[in-house]
């Protein structure tokens, strides 16, 4: 009796290598919660099954490489990070081994993306036979995360802006479509962004303890 055959096996490339000018420093070592905003995200992907989880490096990469103890994650530097994304994608792309079907690209300053949005994606990518899997915000705007089959994996590597826009765009009618509500879409440009996600995750958190208190009752 033959065994069954092996999981494709799924790839996190986070991307964290930029000099985000627009915060006026570093997003990717701002706290939220106990923990930076990179560790978070770098956890998140662990969690939700991504092996191996590669984060890209770029400006501070000491200050962002050492968020990232004791996670196992595998770190690369992109040495053009102030060229554009894309070098980020690149870097992580041509670090990843031989034996990864496939990759997720994720933006750590996306905070509201779980490691269940994470595992959607990849249970759609195994379930069938697409090249792509796109993350839909409240039925009309694309974002990351968006996961890509090794056979776009060369398309990724010589692009020459964004964060794969135009690989998206060119396979469009192949992809898979996963739906996410438009509130898990923001992110952290600026510092107004950032106090804005801070006081909803402290209230969310609030709210998960008056229920636990509730329930306890």
């Amino acid at each position: 009796m033959s065994s069954a055959p092996a999981q494709k096996r799924v790839a996190a490339i986070v991307l964290a290598a930029g000099s985000s000018t627009r915060m006026g420093q570093n997003k990717m070592l701002l706290e939220l919660g106990a923990e930076s905003v990179l560790r978070r995200a770098a956890k998140i992907a662990a969690a939700a099954g991504l092996d191996p989880v590669v984060v890209v490096t770029g400006h501070q990469a000491e200050e962002a490489e050492a968020q990232l103890a004791g996670l196992g994650c595998a770190v690369v530097h992109n040495a053009e990070h102030e060229v554009g994304i894309h070098t980020s994608v690149r870097v992580g792309i041509a670090s990843l081994p031989e034996s990864v079907h496939a990759a997720i690209v994720m933006l750590p300053d996306m905070p509201f993306v779980s490691a269940k949005m994470l595992r959607e994606l990849v249970a759609s990518y195994r379930g069938g036979d697409a090249p792509l899997v796109i993350s839909r915000y409240g039925g009309q705007v694309n974002a990351p995360p968006m996961l890509y089959d090794r056979a776009l994996f060369g398309e990724l590597s010589v692009m020459q802006r964004r964060c794969g826009r135009e690989v998206i765009r060119r396979h469009r009618s192949e992809a898979l479509e996963v739906d996410w509500p438009e509130a898990l879409l923001a992110d952290l440009d600026t510092p107004e962004d950032y106090q804005r996600v801070v006081d909803k995750l402290a209230a969310d958190e609030l709210a998960t303890d008056e229920l636990a208190g509730d329930s306890g009752a």
